[in-house]
């Protein structure tokens, strides 16, 4: 790597570190980082912290004032050229006199990506592109598949013995993993647009679903519910003051149960189903037209199975617990199906990270057309 494309990366990973800041609270944009540098030193740096709020090209730009002109711009994202909420960035680039910009990548859509580059060239400004390209990819992963598909980015978390149990035959759950993995679980729920979990999760843990973390976002709780058995003191139900509640039901489950939850002030929502059972795809379908873009699966087994099975998992993240539970305890995933390893859900080679005593083995699922990148 050449001596510039050092320093061109050593600036964006400054801009992709403050992205990362807005990550779960940008919905539904994507989260962006910039930095302004002139003479080699940083003078300006932003990022998008909310939807409606200015975005990171424009933050950056009011930080450094008249110190950005004649120089760079780095951004994890291409500027957008459009008029949404706000007004386009490269109008606010070119009127500052921008020399030059380095994108991290290009937006991912088809029908605006490279008009924001195109119109900067066209200024007469510089513009470099795929800079840090993959973390750039990774970081806008959700906003990706939602814009090119119209479904959430999902995330499998699981915590689990190290023989693969999230709780013994008695039921008892609480607590397998540590301290410090719940810390970073709730960051997780902070990071998504939504928190999904199955009714037995609801009935048998009573969880409220809450990012416990200082300035943390609650995201909205999705409760699959087909037969509406969740009962009225659950608190995912009793403090819709904290958290929005959905909750997901069989067109057949019973109107006066579902009005008794709508009063609590959470939302049924009704979906056609199969034996009081909701494909996920067509949940998830659902949360994508809501504008949700993350979705953070968190139980039990049986939607953890069904999700898998569905193929609608992109991220699974599994916490093993440095213990043995043993075949009577409950497994982490119920059955998906598999008759042949051939036709078995195939995973990325792993990454791990310890939490004091636990390991979090994190991966992404394969598609079908990816298993010859494995």
């Amino acid at each position: 790597m050449t001596a510039g494309r050092t320093t061109d990366a050593r600036f964006m990973r400054v801009a992709l570190r403050l992205a990362r800041r807005g990550v779960g609270r940008t919905s539904p944009n994507p989260p962006v980082g910039a930095v302004i540098v002139a003479k080699s030193a940083i003078v300006g740096r932003g990022y998008h912290r909310k939807a409606g709020e200015p975005h990171a090209e424009v933050a950056a730009l009011r930080d450094a004032g008249g110190h950005a002109r004649g120089g760079t711009l780095y951004v994890t994202l291409e500027p957008c050229a459009h008029h949404g909420r706000t007004p386009p960035c490269t109008d606010a680039i070119i009127a500052a006199g921008l020399r030059r910009v380095v994108v991290g990548t290009c937006d991912p859509n088809p029908s605006v990506c490279g008009d924001g580059t195109g119109k900067l060239r066209q200024a007469g400004i510089h513009v470099t592109t795929g800079m840090e390209q993959a973390a750039c990819d990774a970081l806008i992963a959700a906003f990706r598949k939602h814009i090119t598909t119209g479904m959430p980015w999902v995330t499998l978390k699981l915590a689990a013995s190290l023989d693969g149990r999230i709780a013994t035959v008695t039921g008892e759950s609480r607590w397998i993993t540590g301290a410090d993995s719940r810390r970073f679980v709730h960051r997780l729920r902070a990071e998504h647009d939504a928190v999904l979990v199955g009714a037995e999760t609801v009935r048998h843990d009573d969880p409220a679903l809450t990012c416990r973390m200082r300035g943390g976002r609650n995201p909205l709780r999705v409760v699959l519910d087909g037969r509406l058995r969740i009962p009225l003191q659950a608190q995912v139900l009793t403090t819709t003051d904290a958290a929005e509640t959905l909750v997901v039901a069989g067109r057949g489950a019973p109107a006066r149960k579902g009005r008794s939850i709508e009063a609590l002030g959470a939302s049924v929502l009704r979906l056609p189903d199969r034996a009081g059972r909701i494909p996920l795809s067509q949940l998830l379908r659902a949360l994508g037209r809501r504008g949700v873009l993350s979705v953070l699966i968190e139980g039990g087994a049986s939607v953890a199975a069904a999700a898998i099975a569905a193929r609608v998992v992109d991220r699974v993240l599994i916490f093993y617990a440095p213990t043995f539970i043993g075949g009577d305890g409950r497994p982490m995933l119920g059955p998906i199906g598999v008759r042949r390893l051939a036709t078995a859900p195939s995973l990325r080679p792993p990454r791990l990270r310890r939490f004091a005593t636990d390991v979090l083995v994190a991966t992404e699922m394969v598609r079908t057309h990816d298993r010859s990148t494995v």
